[in-house]
């Protein structure tokens, strides 16, 4: 049996799986400010008659880190970079407790610019002085030469060891500087409580008689162990979005190009699958307006949801973007969207007379009918919705998938499907396809779908290697690893050595069974030219364990 459990703004969202089909599922309102429990009220009600020893597997997705970087609840973190020449972040404004060293590495990782150790005991006694007990702490192309960022460190920890350090080449080894240093920071923001809340979660669930390890959606659709996570905290970013694409996969699992509509109590969530395959960020998750090295889906939230408060400013009808809190039908203050649904549908989602007594007072001030106020409503929606597909189909078209795609088939991209997720979408999803033109999937599992994608999710692992064969030195992006090659070495040796990093550090993260799953995305060799002759040459491979579900998942039935 599986088990998976999506815990989203309004509700948190569980199913029970085996032997290719949903047992059970539960809904219940999440509670905002303990996410604990939501997560434990679900599971009970998922176990009610089941002993715990019979689960095979749990996974959860959750918006704990997305809600901590929203709020600022995160650590207070100083950051130190090592910029090297070029770039002037100073300009930036980077982030508040950003300190910049003199100090440098080039690209193939050799020290050009030593660190000044006044400067770093310097640095760290300003961060003593504000009271800051985290440091991230990421030097440019310290993912090729990371003794700098290892120095500071020393140096820091030798003056003020109550500090904990976190360095860049340790959570991300891939190239940019700026998104390097993008997620070390939040990386260090939310590590701790993410610990606590991981800890919290694995004690109660061990409780409750399941030994089976505990896996964290990723951002990517991906799956990773739960003591993977307390290191790389930031890979559970955008989860909930996560869940919904890989929720829209699990009910299809064909070849289409479907546009996922997530319509959640705050937002909705858009997102592509491109012919039976999701589309990815070429650039990273976007953490606060800024890019990191997450890995992530091409999303888009819209500050529409089923909960979004429904006014009548004198001319109009508007629509949030904020939320006073659940429906009426649900006991809320305020008419919403999910109170015009239930309206129109006859009272199936709450008390009727509830919603129509909050539609009342707005309808009324707008001039009319309770029922015209609610197609009204409705109506609006599917328009604000086809806007926003439109505009997010003009900025997918800038990522290459899309645009090798459209290469490839010699045609523009067009939604063949829009996949509804959430206990909304069968009143705004089908209505919305007909005005995009295109099929409307509504399945009898859409309200939990969430969980559904979460609960047969596979593990995802991507690698990037870099080689010099001049130096005959190669380093990963994961776990800090380097080593020594053979100089006679070309690509194809490079992507062989990629494939078998790759399966070693799948099989120390208990995924060893998806390793062959792999794919490479990233093969460049770049010449190194010394007067008229080849010196050396540099590869960069990049291969992937790729999102899908797990061997057991078949699909579930219409």
């Amino acid at each position: 049996m599986l088990i998976g459990i999506d815990v989203g703004g309004t509700f948190t969202d569980g199913v029970l799986f085996s032997t290719g089909q949903i047992l059970k599922t539960a809904k219940q309102p999440t509670q905002a400010d303990n996410l604990q429990c939501s997560i434990f009220t679900v599971l009970d009600e998922l176990l009610q008659g089941i002993e715990g020893s019979g689960v095979k597997q749990v996974v959860l997705s959750t918006t704990l880190v997305t809600n901590l970087l929203a709020t600022g609840g995160g650590e207070q973190v100083a950051l130190i970079l090592i910029p090297g020449p070029g770039l002037n972040l100073h300009s930036l404004g980077f982030f508040p407790g950003a300190y910049f060293l003199k100090g440098a590495t080039d690209f193939r990782g050799r020290i050009i610019e030593p660190l000044e150790q006044a400067q770093v005991e310097e640095v760290g006694r300003l961060i003593a002085t504000a009271g800051r007990r985290k440091v991230a702490v990421v030097g440019k192309f310290s993912q090729r030469n990371n003794s700098q960022e290892r120095q500071v460190e020393r140096i820091l920890k030798e003056n003020y060891p109550h500090l904990e350090i976190i360095r860049g080449f340790e959570v991300s080894g891939q190239l940019n500087f700026l998104r390097r240093a993008v997620t070390t920071y939040y990386t260090a923001v939310t590590r701790e409580k993410w610990a606590g809340f991981a800890a919290e979660i694995e004690e109660a669930i061990r409780e409750r008689g399941i030994t089976v390890p505990i896996n964290i959606l990723k951002a990517d659709g991906g799956t990773m162990p739960l003591e993977v996570s307390l290191r790389y905290p930031c890979e559970t970013v955008f989860s909930g979005p996560a869940a919904s694409v890989m929720g829209a996969f699990a009910l299809t699992m064909d070849r289409q190009t479907s546009v996922v509509v997530d319509i959640g109590g705050t937002t909705t969530d858009l997102a592509l699958i491109l012919e039976g395959e999701p589309l990815y960020a070429s650039r990273g998750a976007l953490i606060e307006g800024r890019y990191s090295h997450v890995r992530s889906f091409a999303l888009r939230s819209m500050a529409l949801g089923g909960d979004s408060t429904l006014r009548w400013d004198g001319e109009k009808i508007t629509i949030g973007p904020d939320r006073l809190g659940p429906a009426a039908c649900f006991g809320g203050p305020a008419a919403t969207p999910t109170d015009a649904v239930n309206l129109l549908g006859g009272g199936k989602l709450g008390p009727l007379a509830l919603s129509g007594s909050a539609l009342g007072k707005v309808a009324s001030q707008a001039g009319l009918t309770v029922k015209g106020f609610a197609r009204r409503v409705v109506k609006l929606i599917n328009s604000r919705l086809e806007e926003g597909i439109e505009e997010m189909f003009k900025s997918w078209e800038q990522e290459p998938a899309y645009k090798i795609w459209e290469i490839i088939n010699k045609r523009q991209v067009g939604p063949e499907r829009v996949v509804g997720i959430g206990a909304a979408a069968g009143a705004f999803v089908p209505a919305l396809a007909a005005g995009l033109g295109c099929r409307a999937l509504v399945h009898r599992y859409s309200p939990v779908a969430n969980a559904l994608g979460t609960a047969v999710a596979r593990p995802t692992l991507a690698l990037l290697l870099h080689a010099d064969t001049e130096k005959q030195t190669y380093s990963l992006n994961l776990e800090g690893i380097t080593g020594k090659f053979n100089p006679d070495w070309q690509l194809t040796e490079a992507k062989e050595l990629a494939r078998e990093k790759l399966q070693e550090i799948a099989a120390r993260r208990g995924i060893a069974k998806y390793a062959n799953r792999y794919e490479f995305f990233l093969e460049e060799q770049f010449n190194m030219i010394r007067g008229w002759d080849t010196a050396g040459r540099l590869f960069d491979v990049g291969v992937q364990i790729a999102s899908g579900v797990i061997e057991e998942f078949k699909g579930v039935q219409p």
